[in-house]
């Protein structure tokens, strides 16, 4: 088991002809992602590396491939409209890697989810990873920009808001010899499509999943949701991290949404909730798996 995507999840990419793309789609289809659409409005009936079909539309590339799962590559500008085309052709679960999409767009964007059999994952953000049982975990799926090399199947679910921290925090479970089970970055903007709390109910209901890493930062009060609603609901044990602890009051750093604008919008008042909700809190980005296998009795 895993959550939102598998080694059978079939991917189509949106905007498979942009350098940026067209690299990790290439390295997707390297870690033995079920890659087999692109899409390029213009360049249909073109082949990316000889062996993905490439369409004009989400639409003919869903028909043609069955596809269920989309990563999108596509400038700021467009990227919304994107998301919705997806919607359209039916895409259950998108993926939206673009940063600084306008806010006023992305609140269209979440308008219209409101009722929509798809899911979004983002916008900028690295994506998800289930790692492959295979030799250095090929054979999973890779949908994002996360590096596919560090990850190894296990039994530790990780969800962040940050694409970096989310990298550091698998190096280090692997490192010790424990896998994930799924991956999820949901991204740092303000307006984003899936949540710590919508992640953490499909991490509790997941049978392989029986750890935690949930890494969050500065700036709203999703964390603290998901927080409260675990020390209610969620057995499993959680190890939980806070970036920006040195960040002053009223000045964005880094993601669009990491900005303190409220009493439990701070790193020191989310650390305090975490830990009243029975979450292990690590002090710093290098103690997150430790602190999770001291949480998990590991």
């Amino acid at each position: 088991m895993a959550i939102l995507i598998d080694e059978n999840t079939k991917v189509l990419v949106q905007g498979i002809t942009g350098s940026f793309g067209a690299k990790h789609a290439q390295l997707s289809l390297q870690y033995g992602t079920k890659l087999v659409a692109g899409v390029t409005p213009g360049k249909g009936g073109q082949k990316f590396e000889n062996t993905v079909p490439i369409f004009d539309t989400v639409y003919q590339a869903v028909n043609e491939t069955g596809a269920t799962a989309s990563a999108i590559f596509v400038p700021p500008p467009f990227a919304a409209d994107a998301i919705l085309e997806a919607m359209d052709a039916g895409v259950e679960l998108i993926v939206c890697i673009t940063e600084g999409i306008p806010v006023m767009d992305m609140m269209r964007v979440k308008s219209a989810l409101q009722g929509s059999k798809s899911r979004l994952v983002g916008p900028n953000c690295p994506g998800l990873v289930t790692p492959g049982r295979g030799e250095k975990s090929h054979g999973g799926c890779r949908i994002g920009i996360a590096p596919g090399y560090i990850h190894k199947r296990g039994n530790v679910g990780v969800v962040s808001r940050s694409g970096t921290l989310t990298y550091e925090a698998v190096f280090q479970l692997t490192q010790m010899g424990y896998g994930q089970s799924t991956c999820v970055g949901i991204g740092g903007d303000p307006i984003n499509g899936t949540s710590h709390l919508d992640v953490l109910k499909m991490f509790n209901e997941d049978p392989e999943t029986e750890a935690i890493i949930m890494i969050g930062e500065i700036g709203g009060n999703a964390e603290v949701e998901a927080a409260r609603w675990a020390k209610d609901h969620c057995k499993k044990p959680i190890a939980g991290f806070i970036a920006g602890a040195t960040a002053p009051p009223g000045r964005r750093m880094g993601h669009a949404g990491a900005i303190v604008g409220g009493e439990e919008d701070t790193a020191a008042a989310k650390k305090k909730i975490l830990a009243e909700c029975g979450i292990a809190v690590a002090e710093t980005p290098s103690d997150m798996a430790s602190t999770l296998m001291m949480r998990w009795g590991k």
